[in-house]
């Protein structure tokens, strides 16, 4: 996994409409990349229509992005899945994972996937805390550039 995060984009030119679908479950992490990334969207995006929709846990995450999905412009997944004795948490993240990109495909709306599935909280503070490698600012700013590329191609379609 990288500790470098992608580029800051340029900054949108329109308002777009932003739906982060978080989970609860672990939400001092999850909480702490719901902030960065609407932090993140609303410098990139001014006068972003950002909603958050949280859900109890990651596996209700995919329901509720096919839900929002027809009115955002992006959609941002946010979980954190840390491994346990068995191997739960890798089915729950595979399933999450296949879900969500089903969804973007036949709802043609961009999902990025920030349920993270990590070690232990250490991982997860590094991840989620902070600035040095924060996955709710890299999940915002990947949202926002492919909310730009999506309308270009619409408006040349």
């Amino acid at each position: 996994m990288s500790e470098l995060a992608p580029q800051r984009p340029g900054e949108s030119i329109s308002a777009r409409r932003f739906a982060i679908v978080a989970s609860e479950f672990n939400h001092e992490y999850v909480d702490a990349l719901v902030e960065s990334a609407s932090t993140e969207l609303r410098a990139l995006s001014r006068g972003a229509n950002i909603r958050v929709v949280r859900v109890p846990g990651a596996f209700e995450i995919p329901v509720v992005v096919r839900e929002v999905a027809h009115d955002a412009d992006a959609v941002v997944a946010l979980g954190v899945i840390i491994r346990g004795h068995t191997t739960h948490a890798e089915h729950l993240a595979r399933s999450v994972t296949d879900a969500l990109q089903q969804i973007a495909i036949d709802q043609r709306v961009p999902v990025i996937n920030a349920v993270l599935s990590l070690d232990n909280e250490q991982q997860a503070r590094e991840r989620c805390i902070g600035n040095r490698i924060n996955r709710g600012t890299e999940a915002a700013r990947a949202a926002v550039q492919i909310a730009n590329v999506m309308a270009e191609l619409r408006s040349h379609g």
